[in-house]
């Protein structure tokens, strides 16, 4: 009963509600950012420290270099894998780390990082 009175008082005191919505909303927004500098992501730019699952996913970025027109460009892994193909013997080696780049067309594509 007796919070049940505080409350009551909170709520018939303008200033006083208005204090305590601001106080909670100024909490709620310390923790939030809080929350987002405890969670920076970790990026890895040596291939054979790369989790062999993360090579080709959205989290991997990869740089192409197009030896006909000049331009460089990035992609994530999922776009790198559909230039690599049907390549199975540069696949293996990419996958063991034993090379961090492959060709295909007039594209060079190149491991850039990874982010965990």
């Amino acid at each position: 009963m007796k919070e049940d009175k505080e409350i009551e008082k909170i709520l018939l005191n303008d200033e006083s509600y208005e204090k305590f919505i601001h106080s909670k909303t100024e909490k709620e927004f310390n923790n939030i950012l809080t929350k987002s500098k405890n969670n920076e992501r970790k990026e890895i730019t040596d291939i054979k420290q790369v989790p062999k699952e993360l090579l080709f996913s959205k989290h991997t970025i990869y740089t192409v270099i197009n030896k006909d027109s000049k331009t460089q460009s990035h992609i994530n892994g999922i776009q790198a894998e559909g230039y690599l193909g049907a390549q199975e013997l540069v696949r293996e080696k990419f996958m063991s780390g034993q090379t961090d780049y492959f060709v295909s067309g007039s594209n060079y594509i190149k491991f850039l990082k990874t982010r965990i």
